[in-house]
């Protein structure tokens, strides 16, 4: 895949994308439905930002039946790695990510999430 930096950036532009891409980073692989009960946004929604943070190369995915799972792309660029490793050593300190990762944590895992 080729990386275009302005698509990369723009990805990371939208607050909702951020705070999902903070909590993979610190996750690893996480199901929609547990991205959703994290964020308090509706199912539809945050499928279109994941889409489009895949689309921009930052996410894989990987379907388990109806099932979808979400992880930050292994295979990034050295200055797209290092951005993103910058973003989830700082970020989730601070507020609203400390909250998403809380909230996370009372999200029952299940098996994945219907995309």
């Amino acid at each position: 895949m080729t990386y275009d930096p302005p698509a990369f950036f723009s990805a990371l532009s939208d607050p909702t994308r951020l705070r999902a891409l903070v909590l993979l980073l610190r996750e690893g692989e996480l199901c929609v439905c547990r991205l959703v009960g994290a964020l308090e946004v509706s199912q539809p929604k945050m499928s279109r930002h994941l889409a489009t943070l895949r689309e921009a190369g930052l996410l894989r995915d990987r379907r388990q039946g109806q099932w979808v799972h979400y992880r930050v792309a292994e295979d990034l660029p050295a200055w797209a790695a290092q951005t993103l490793a910058a973003l989830a050593a700082d970020l989730p300190d601070l507020p609203p990510y400390r909250s998403d990762l809380l909230r996370l944590r009372t999200v029952p895992a299940r098996t994945g999430t219907a995309a």
